[in-house]
């Protein structure tokens, strides 16, 4: 069975203007990455600020990435801590291609609450599933037991997006994985090693910002040329460490606007970035473009 998710995909950011969703930079952000050369997009997840948005809002923001991606694979969050809401986003975001779908945050479920969570999610859709992972923002962890579970009893969890940094469990899943479920990295600074490690690709941060830099390394990794993927990542490795001096997506709305493609602009709690911030991004910048 072919993977359906592989290579690089952007964990897009969501612009706003005025207070308001700016869907006009929002589709030229979605043009710019599929003439880079992305595989797939995923909006509506954490760097897109998801939380904040209104229900009509994420409605608009995945009818705009739909009608830009000109066939790539659109992959839309719709993960909450409750399987009422996240059914509730599934429906309401059911044009989607697929659905990205974090683990339950703040409840800080077990391992076997986590499976049957994902579980019944997955028997209310025949739409592919992507596991997140993200320990360190949800307080929950899915251990590789459980990812390997999911992937070989429910055949519409096709991967997982390993942002946990635990190189260890990664790679239990990758040893333990069934054939066609998909392993993206969802740290772009473990991309390089991941990948040399057999894991299929990411979803990033870092290709907001240079997207064709980001496509060209992954595409790299999938072909087996390590050498030279390696001098892509140390070229790229200062703007990934500057991508997380502030909590995501703080830097990457302001290296954005630092390019002119969005104001740096953010909703509550979150907030622009320091001046630090701004002067480290414009010294990376600089010294990439």
């Amino acid at each position: 069975m072919d993977k359906i998710f592989k290579g690089c995909g952007t964990a897009l950011l969501t612009p706003f203007k005025g207070g308001e969703v700016d869907y006009t930079a929002f589709a030229a952000t979605v043009d710019w990455q599929v003439t880079a050369g992305m595989d797939f997009l995923v909006p509506l997840g954490t760097t897109g600020e998801t939380p904040t948005l209104t229900e009509s809002e994420k409605l608009q923001v995945l009818e705009v990435a739909l009608q830009h991606a000109a066939g790539k694979p659109v992959v839309a969050g719709v993960g909450t801590n409750s399987v009422t809401g996240t059914l509730a986003n599934m429906r309401l975001l059911q044009d989607a291609d697929a659905y990205l779908i974090v683990a339950p945050f703040y409840n800080k479920p077990p391992q076997r609450g986590i499976y049957e969570y994902f579980k019944e999610l997955a028997q209310s859709t025949d739409k592919p599933i992507v596991l997140y992972n993200v320990p360190g923002r949800t307080g929950c962890n899915i251990e590789a037991e459980t990812t390997l579970a999911l992937a070989r009893d429910i055949p519409n969890i096709v991967g997982v997006k390993e942002a946990s940094g635990n190189i260890g469990q990664i790679q239990a899943i990758l040893d333990g994985r069934p054939d066609g479920f998909s392993v993206l990295s969802g740290n772009d600074d473990q991309t390089f090693e991941l990948m040399q490690k057999g894991a299929d690709g990411v979803i990033s941060v870092a290709s907001n910002v240079f997207p064709s830099a980001m496509a060209d390394f992954v595409h790299a990794l999938q072909a087996g040329k390590f050498e030279e993927a390696k001098k892509m990542d140390d070229r790229l490795n200062p703007l990934f460490k500057a991508l997380f001096v502030e909590p995501n997506p703080i830097p990457a709305k302001a290296a954005m606007a630092q390019l002119g493609l969005m104001e740096n602009s953010l909703r509550l709690p979150l907030v622009p970035a320091t001046e630090a911030t701004e002067t480290l991004l414009k010294q990376t910048l600089k010294e990439l473009f």
